[in-house]
């Protein structure tokens, strides 16, 4: 603090120094809150008068997420109780409020389409997300409406399928054409050391190591005379995050329209002819449908099982594809 600032109330000098990064009003809150010291001790007073010599600290909590708010977007709705409902995601959607996407969401979706119908996940009137799909991967995802349907869910879903409650099944278009008709990836997965916001994989011993499997089949092969892509159905025996993405790439078959693990593929598309490579542009996004959900229903123990055709995209580029 500089003599001239001696006398100055106490939020117009915070202000003054942070260059007005913060409001006066902001301050004005952090000192009732307590965020806000002279020499150690509390200011409580916006309007207290700082002196020379003294030391002035400011204590800036981290934001809290704000709690989501029910928003009017269209579902497709394949099935609802007052237990769970299942819909059909389309591409673009991000499932869960966060950083960059605090509105506009599954959830903000589904807050408004359920309404009082929820009766709480943790105390709070929201609906319980046992899995996401990434923003841009379209399908079946299962969202329960109560605490008890949560933990039920949540159970089924940390065993895998191993035990026969759960099932999920995908369909991909990739590059090329594995060269096996099936087999199963077990490759533990974890961080890039190349970019932080991906995921590689990685040796079983490093320490964010996390095991992951998946099962692929090819369905048909795709091009002709030589075939330039594949469908592909893959089967989850685990459920990391963005792991076809990464195994599917790891085997050197990237997914198409994936930009972050299948960039190198791009030029390709210049070789599938101008009506799939058009297609595939319009795409814009990386080929995945989460086609295929099973599971117990936690209420009844009844066995329930929901499948959804292709999006439109991935339709229109199969069948450039095919022809």
């Amino acid at each position: 603090m500089t003599p001239e600032d001696a006398g100055a109330r106490i939020d117009r000098f915070l202000a003054k120094a942070l260059g007005g990064e913060m409001s006066r009003a902001r301050l004005q809150a952090l000192v009732a809150e307590g965020g806000v010291t002279v020499n150690g001790a509390p200011a409580t007073q916006p309007s207290r008068k700082v002196q020379a010599g003294e030391t002035v600290e400011l204590a800036v909590p981290e934001p809290e997420a704000p709690e989501p708010e029910g928003e009017d977007i269209a579902l497709s709705i394949l099935f609802e109780d007052e237990h769970l409902v299942v819909v059909d995601k389309p591409a673009g959607l991000v499932v869960h409020p966060g950083p960059g996407n605090w509105t506009g969401t599954l959830v903000n979706a589904l807050i408004h389409h359920c309404g009082d119908t929820l009766s709480g996940i943790g105390g709070v009137k929201r609906p319980g997300i046992v899995h996401r799909l990434d923003r841009d991967t379209s399908g079946v995802m299962v969202v329960a409406k109560t605490d008890a349907a949560h933990r039920a869910l949540a159970d089924q879903f940390a065993a895998h399928g191993k035990d026969g409650r759960m099932e999920r099944a995908y369909l991909a278009l990739v590059w090329g054409v594995p060269a096996r008709p099936a087999g199963v990836i077990d490759a533990a997965l974890g961080r890039s050391n190349a970019d932080r916001t991906k995921r590689a994989v990685v040796p079983e011993g490093r320490p964010d190591a996390r095991h992951a499997r998946t099962a692929y089949e090819v369905v048909e092969r795709l091009g002709r005379p030589a075939p330039l892509a594949s469908l592909v159905r893959c089967r989850l025996e685990t459920g990391r995050t963005h792991q076809i993405r990464v195994h599917m790439a790891h085997i050197g078959h990237p997914l198409m329209g994936d930009e972050v693990y299948g960039a190198g593929y791009r030029s390709k598309s210049a070789k599938l002819g101008e009506d799939a490579a058009k297609r595939l542009m319009a795409l814009g996004r990386q080929a995945l449908h989460a086609a295929r959900l099973g599971f117990m229903h936690p209420a009844s123990g009844e066995r329930m099982v929901f499948e959804t055709p292709l999006p439109a995209d991935m339709a229109e580029l199969l069948a450039a594809l095919q022809h």
